[in-house]
């Protein structure tokens, strides 16, 4: 996924993910595997995503699925609504928008 990235890309991450700060926001291809790739199996087992649909118009791709898996924390397995929005100019990822139920992750809701 990194190789498909533009250098300037911006990834918005859901707040709410326990790795998360700030607004979310991340930028360049390194910042995205340091800050949301690299933590993910510290923080859950079995995580998963589970695509239901693919939706594209103009330089847009939506993702409609669940995130899966269990939070390392409490022992809780989760399946949570997740919409993924992705944007692409020449063959590269410009921008990613996530929005995904993290408070049925964590168990907070």
């Amino acid at each position: 996924m990194v190789a498909i990235m533009h250098p300037e890309v911006e990834w918005h991450v859901s707040p709410g993910f326990p790795y998360v700060s700030g607004d979310g926001v991340v930028v360049g291809p390194q910042a995205v595997v340091q800050n949301v790739f690299a933590p993910i199996p510290e923080c859950y087992d079995g995580f998963t995503i589970d695509v239901q649909e693919f939706f594209g118009s103009g330089d847009k791709v939506v993702m409609v699925g669940y995130l899966t898996g269990v939070w390392k924390e409490t022992g809780k397995r989760f399946k949570a609504n997740v919409v993924h929005v992705t944007t692409l100019k020449d063959g590269k990822m410009t921008h990613f928008f996530e929005a995904a139920d993290t408070a049925e992750i964590i168990g907070a809701g």
